[in-house]
Formats: C-alpha cells, sequence, structure tokens
C-alpha cells in the first residue's frame, strides 16, 4: 500500500484534470483520491491473494458485487445456486443478499462456506458486518456460514483486546473473526488474529 501510494500520487498529479484544477487556482487533495482508490482496490487485493490458496482447497472464490449487479438469468447454474444458499429472508419484504465483498463457496455443492468482508478501518462496516452474522445465524439455512472482517486496521481500532475498543468488541462477540493486514503488533484472540493464519483457519473448518 505504501508502495502503491507514491505511485498513485504520482500519477494523481501528472493527470489532466489535476493540472487543469491548478491551473485554475484550485488546491487538489491527493488524499481523499488515494482513499477512494484504497478502499475500492482492498478487496481486489485480498481476493488476488487468497484465491489460488482457497481453490487448493477444492474450494472456490465469487466477488459479492457479481451476485448483487447479476440477476438470475444471466448468471451460470453454479452461481444461482451460491446466491440462493445466501439469500436472507425477511418475510413479506423478500429476500436479500447481505453487503459482503467475497464469497467462498463449494464450487460441487454451491455450499457457501465463508463470506468477507473488507474495509480499510473498522467503523465504516464493522457493525453492519455483526448484523449479517446475525441474520445469517438466525435461519437452519445459512447459520453455518462463517462471517469474517478483514482489514489494514488503520485506525488501531483491535490493537489492544482490553480494555476492548467498540469495533474489537463487536468483532469478538458479533463475528467469526477478524484478520488484519499490518505490520503493527496486535494482540490475538481466537477472534482477531493476523491475516496469514486465514487460511490455515479455513482448513481446520473443513475439517
Amino acid at each position: 500500500m505504501k508502495e502503491a501510494k507514491e505511485l498513485h500520487k504520482k500519477d494523481f498529479f501528472e493527470s489532466e484534470k489535476t493540472k487543469e484544477k491548478i491551473s485554475k487556482g484550485g488546491i487538489p487533495d491527493h488524499e481523499q483520491s488515494w482513499r477512494a482508490f484504497k478502499g475500492k482496490n482492498l478487496e481486489k487485493l485480498i481476493e488476488y491473494i487468497i484465491t489460488d490458496e482457497v481453490r487448493d482447497l477444492g474450494l472456490e472464490v465469487v466477488n459479492g458485487n457479481t451476485l448483487e449487479r447479476t440477476n438470475g438469468t444471466n448468471l451460470s447454474k453454479e452461481l444461482s445456486l451460491v446466491k440462493r444458499n445466501l439469500l436472507v429472508d425477511y418475510g413479506e419484504f423478500g429476500s436479500h443478499l447481505p453487503d459482503v465483498d467475497i464469497i467462498i463457496y463449494n464450487s460441487e455443492t454451491s455450499k457457501v462456506v465463508a463470506v468477507l468482508s473488507s474495509k480499510v478501518t473498522l467503523r465504516e462496516r464493522i457493525a453492519q458486518t455483526g448484523y449479517w452474522k446475525i441474520k445469517l445465524a438466525s435461519d437452519k439455512a445459512t447459520k453455518h456460514i462463517q462471517v469474517y472482517f478483514v482489514t489494514p486496521d488503520e485506525d488501531g481500532t483491535l490493537t489492544v483486546r482490553k480494555p476492548a475498543k467498540k469495533g474489537r468488541a463487536i468483532v469478538e462477540i458479533d463475528t467469526d473473526g477478524s484478520y488484519v493486514l499490518s505490520e503493527t503488533d496486535i494482540e490475538e484472540s481466537d477472534k482477531v488474529k493476523m491475516f496469514d493464519k486465514f487460511i490455515d483457519d479455513l482448513k481446520k473448518l473443513l475439517k
């Protein structure tokens, strides 16, 4: 991310749009542009990192947007079943997909094993992730699905176990866990771990 930020900054100030803004007396905000870029690409980065290893376990990965934006007629039978297996039932208000970024599933059965949400900081999404865990756990058809949060945790919410910040408390109680992409030391627990432990935990889940 640090290396990418320098490249992004160089491209940002060399872009015609930025040059035009400067020529008109404007002050271009690189940090704002970088935050948007970083957030948009974090889930792509995570998906890129885990896909080969997940496939080695006999599972498959799909981006949540693929299921959300595509209607049933355009999805393969495999993905159409994955979508059905992930729906949350709201009774008279219909069935809806949870807001998740990455879905890990068994390609032979289309059974969903786990879902991942990813954000640069916890405050943007963690309570929502806890909500989806509660909804999925409340239905027999989806209660087995593990709900994880993956983050660089740039604001340090997960660093200390006790006294826990609100985001850490939500992770510990209302999700199946969070994995941290960071060089900062964190106090690990059964629910909060460094990202390099994710695949090992997935292997244990499959046993």
